[in-house]
């Protein structure tokens, strides 16, 4: 099953959490800052990533900014 991630770029707080529990290391830290001045995460493009949708990312992060979605 092929599945994604979006991070909410506003809500994003940069703490790594999702990047450190990412079992697949599909998430990594930007070069964009977003309004309140924090490197946000980011879902890698493919071919790079290949989530499985296991949702770690979303249940770890503290600021509710990552949504999983599976096809």
């Amino acid at each position: 099953m092929k599945a994604y991630i979006t991070i909410d770029q506003e809500r994003c707080k940069s703490c790594g959490l999702c990047i450190e529990f990412c079992p697949k290391d599909a998430i990594v830290i930007s070069d964009k800052l977003n309004l309140k001045g924090y490197f946000v995460a980011e879902f890698k493009e493919k071919p790079q990533a290949e989530c499985t949708g296991c949702a770690t990312c979303a249940i770890v992060c503290p600021d509710v900014a990552i949504e999983v979605y599976k096809s």
